[in-house]
């Protein structure tokens, strides 16, 4: 295989891109291949026509609220790489205005010191909580600090059990542990891995006082990930064809120089793809539906058993503001996480200068993703109001819901068994995606690294090719 090597990139999400720029920085001839009409997988955008007496528009509608911390050094060099810095802003410092209904708002604010006594102040302040159970925070926060997380034993326990063990009651869960935990794993301190907990507060909240503090886009998810991505790949020369659903990956041959023919379902019909590498990074359904059997050290129905959570979304356009910050979390409330939308989404152009887009982002959603929209509002209106004081006396101008069933793989204790690293037993296939072994939780982050991972296998296994086969 000389220079001129081809490579197929199956699935435009952040682990695709990722991939797929790796490679032709590489000088190799890349094919990008997304099913759907636009990259950026679950994290993207979608227009929402609006039409009615008092508004009339096109709001942007990202498919999540995602965020990013510091400490994403992963994806924050993405966003480099495709040209979209300036529509990231990342906080000065840590600070999370966190709200109870009927109570004053208190803040998780880190100060100037050197972890982990950065957040000192914040936790014994903070008054979600009894003053008892704020010592309580602060001493097992500086146990977590110390769990092995690459140990198997660490894994296969729960972060709920861990947290009971060091003196972390329901209250205190509730109140501090999962508002940090539901948000980055997807799943509540009980039904969470130990390890990819550990991970997420020992690399994001205390080993690194500045790890933590908070990114968020400032334009539609889509502008960075959609937009942005195919100028910086069509730039390296990446051949990007959306609306091409992979239907299957034929080996041609066993041998360190063999070919892939990639089954391409287009609107026109069927054709054929022929390459050398290919990285497949789709989510683990579609993976195991793809890959061919025996490619990956995995027992029978091993994307069932890795399970997947979801994410629901209610989003509310009021015709004043009611929230005078990005975001809030909330405890003690159905209300996990509120983002301000508003300048992302248009939505002042379409509502009026005075109207505020709040989105609600509810993660570990099994018990709501498949109740009815209507549902939904009649629970998360009311939890809004006892929350934001303005928002009581406001007009709801709109309200809708979005869900992502499959939102990321389910971080229950053992999955690490069921997260493969990059290559596979077959020559010149590899896997990406954030529920592959990247020793992070299903984050933008985690699909970044991934896709890195698998392209550096790749060119390291080209590199290792005798010359008189690659010739």
């Amino acid at each position: 295989m000389t220079g001129g090597a081809r490579v197929a990139v199956v699935g435009g999400g952040l682990a695709g891109v990722a991939a797929a720029l790796r490679c032709a920085d590489a000088g190799l001839a890349v094919t990008l291949l997304e099913s759907r009409a636009r990259l950026g997988g679950v994290a993207g955008s979608f227009t929402r026509s609006v039409q009615s007496d008092s508004a009339e528009g096109e709001l942007a509608v990202d498919t999540g609220q995602h965020v990013l911390l510091r400490c994403c050094t992963a994806y924050r060099d993405l966003v480099a790489r495709l040209g979209a810095t300036d529509l990231i802003l990342l906080q000065e410092r840590l600070d999370i205005p966190v709200l109870a209904p009927g109570a004053a708002p208190a803040r998780l604010r880190r100060t100037g010191l050197p972890a982990p006594l950065h957040l000192g102040a914040a936790l014994l302040r903070y008054r979600h909580l009894p003053v008892a159970d704020r010592f309580r925070l602060a001493r097992a926060a500086l146990a977590l600090g110390r769990v092995d997380r690459a140990d198997p034993a660490t894994d296969a326990r729960s972060f709920g059990d861990w947290l009971a063990a060091h003196g972390q009651g329901p209250r205190a869960v509730d109140a501090l542990w999962d508002v940090v935990g539901i948000a980055t794993l997807n799943a509540r301190a009980g039904d969470a891995s130990l390890a990819l907990a550990a991970t997420v507060f020992q690399l994001g909240l205390l080993t690194d006082a500045a790890a933590g503090d908070i990114g968020w886009a400032t334009a539609p998810l889509g502008a960075i990930h959609d937009d942005a991505a195919r100028r910086a790949l069509a730039s390296a020369g990446v051949e990007v064809r959306r609306s091409a659903k992979v239907r299957a990956l034929v080996q041609d041959g066993t041998d360190p120089g063999g070919r892939w023919r990639v089954l391409v379902g287009t609107t026109d019909g069927e054709e054929e793809l022929v390459t050398d590498r290919i990285v497949s990074a789709v989510p683990p359904g579609p993976a195991e539906r793809l890959l061919p059997p025996g490619a990956l050290p995995l027992p029978g129905d091993w994307a069932a058993r890795l399970g997947s959570t979801p994410i629901v979304n209610v989003h509310v356009v009021y015709d004043r503001r009611v929230l005078d910050a990005p975001f809030a979390a909330g405890v003690y409330t159905p209300v996990q996480w509120v983002f301000d939308r508003t300048d992302q989404s248009g939505a002042a152009t379409v509502y009026g200068p005075r109207a505020q887009y709040l989105a609600v982002s509810v993660s570990a959603a099994d018990d709501l993703v498949g109740l009815p929209a209507a549902t939904l509002r009649e629970r998360f209106l009311p939890a809004l109001e006892a929350l934001l004081p303005a928002a009581r006396d406001a007009v709801v101008l709109e309200s809708f819901v979005t869900r992502e069933p499959h939102a990321t793989f389910r971080g229950a204790p053992g999955q690490a068994a069921l997260r493969p690293g990059p290559r596979t037993a077959l020559p010149g296939l590899y896997v990406a995606g954030a529920w592959t072994d990247t020793g992070w939780p299903a984050t933008m982050e985690g699909a970044v690294r991934s896709g890195e991972a698998a392209a550096e296998a790749l060119l390291a296994d080209r590199a290792a090719v005798p010359a008189e086969v690659a010739a």
